[in-house]
């Protein structure tokens, strides 16, 4: 299987050396993409020529997980794409499974993923005894138990939020809507914020749920300043995203084994592929630990 493969490779390179007048450099950079999805998909048992969309999918999400960049996967994507193409016109296959594939524009690599005790550390940064540092407090405890993304959490509003049935009615991407509970400890900071700092900021009335001193909702890039503050003086050195707690939150509820349908739904995801990426990061976690951990290893 795997020689069939390797000569098909070859054939195609030699196939756009003489159609497209490649460099040596693109080609031999091409040839390191395509023998790396041949060896990935030798690996599972498939031909690499019968790999389908959902495979592409893994492969690309097993790069991620693999700390590539994402130029890198833009690249090996652009090789298999016209190795696909070629594959379709000489070789029969009926379906061009690229065509399907999210465009690599739109492929994100995850930051750093922070630790449960990393996410501890975080969440008791701020000093509760002041107004501003109980509304941070809260804000983290409720990103991180929610998910919620940095724009949706800044412009949340009080009649969002139910403290009573301990949910939040989110309006996310494209004005879809999605229900998401708080957890009990997000509960206690919120309710504790509310009934005590709340009146102390600027139109103590208003809408607005984590106002600024001027009452108007914060900026996400204020919130994202002020999350750097807090993991410096928690002494946090990973590299931080304002989308941090939320790649936590999905990853720390699939390591615990969360069902990925939840976390998708949970986190408003239109796409499951995009949800998927998780799994990666869970399963190189597992790795990692094992590696650490098993005396056999």
């Amino acid at each position: 299987m795997a020689m069939g493969a390797r000569l098909s490779i070859d054939r195609y390179l030699d196939t756009v050396y003489l159609e497209r007048g490649l460099s040596e450099l693109t080609l031999a950079a091409y040839r390191r993409d395509l023998e790396a999805a041949l060896a990935w998909a030798t690996a599972r048992g498939v031909d690499l020529t019968h790999l389908s969309t959902e495979d592409l999918n893994t492969y690309l999400a097993d790069l991620f997980a693999k700390g590539r960049k994402a130029t890198t996967a833009q690249r090996a994507l652009s090789a298999l794409k016209g190795y696909f193409q070629w594959v379709v016109r000489c070789h029969g296959r009926a379906d061009d499974p690229l065509q399907r594939l999210r465009r690599p524009g739109a492929v994100r690599a995850l930051p750093k993923i922070l630790s449960e005790s990393d996410v501890e550390r975080l969440l008791q940064a701020p000093n509760t005894d002041t107004a501003i540092g109980c509304r941070d407090r809260a804000m983290l405890e409720l990103l991180y138990a929610t998910g919620l993304r940095v724009t949706e959490l800044c412009t949340l509003e009080r009649a969002q939020v139910s403290l009573e049935v301990g949910a939040i009615r989110v309006v996310g991407k494209g004005d879809k809507e999605r229900l998401v509970p708080m957890g009990e400890s997000a509960q206690q900071w919120l309710s504790q914020y509310l009934k005590t700092v709340r009146l102390e900021f600027a139109d103590p009335l208003g809408q607005v749920m984590f106002p600024g001193r001027d009452g108007r909702a914060m900026t996400r890039q204020t919130f994202w300043h002020r999350i750097k503050l807090y993991a410096r003086s928690a002494d946090i050195s990973v590299d931080l995203s304002p989308h941090t707690l939320r790649h936590a939150f999905a990853t720390h509820l699939v390591n615990h084994g969360a069902d990925l349908r939840v976390v998708q739904l949970l986190l408003g995801h239109a796409d499951l592929s995009t949800t998927q990426i998780y799994t990666h990061v869970a399963k190189e976690r597992l790795k990692s630990l094992h590696a650490q951990h098993h005396p056999r290893h």
